[in-house]
C-alpha cells in the first residue's frame, strides 16, 4: 500500500471511487478534476492492482478542512482509510495548518469512531445537512 499525491491519469479512477462510495451524493468528474486541479491536496492510496481510495484536503491560513475521504468498499476494514486520515494530517501540518476540520454523516459510526481514534472531537451537530441527516462537525487540533 502507497499514499502518494494524486495526479491527473488518476482522474477516472478517482470518479469511479465516488461513484462507488457516495452514490447519488458522489462529486461529478468535473468537480472531481477541480480537486485535483484546485490548489488542495489530494492524496492517493494504491494496493498492488488498483486506485483503493483517496483524500482530499483544503487548507486555508491555518485552517485545514478534510472535504473528502473515500476507501473502496470492497477494501475496506484493511486500514486504509486510516492511512489516508495520517497522511492528510500530515499533509495539513506541512502546509501550515494548526487544525482540521471536517464534516461527517451523524449516522456513519464507522467513520466517526476512525476520526476518534485520530484525535477528532465533536464540535457541533448541523440538522438536515445530508439529504435530512446530520451532520456532525469535528475538530482536531495539529501540533
Amino acid at each position: 500500500m502507497t499514499v502518494r499525491p494524486a495526479v491527473p491519469a488518476d482522474l477516472p479512477s478517482l470518479v469511479a471511487l465516488e461513484a462507488a462510495c457516495f452514490a447519488a451524493e458522489a462529486w461529478s468528474e468535473s468537480q472531481v478534476r477541480e480537486e485535483l486541479t484546485g490548489g488542495r491536496t489530494v492524496l492517493a492510496l494504491d494496493t498492488e492492482s488498483a486506485l483503493a481510495g483517496y483524500a482530499s484536503v483544503s487548507v486555508v491560513a491555518e485552517d485545514a478542512e478534510l472535504l473528502r475521504i473515500a476507501v473502496d468498499p470492497g477494501q475496506r476494514r484493511a486500514g486504509f482509510g486510516r492511512s489516508l486520515l495520517d497522511a492528510a494530517l500530515d499533509a495539513a501540518q506541512h502546509r501550515g495548518a494548526a487544525r482540521m476540520l471536517l464534516e461527517v454523516d451523524a449516522e456513519n459510526v464507522a467513520a466517526i469512531g476512525l476520526y476518534e481514534s485520530r484525535g477528532f472531537a465533536t464540535l457541533a451537530r448541523r440538522r438536515g445537512y445530508y439529504r435530512g441527516r446530520d451532520a456532525l462537525v469535528m475538530e482536531r487540533l495539529l501540533p
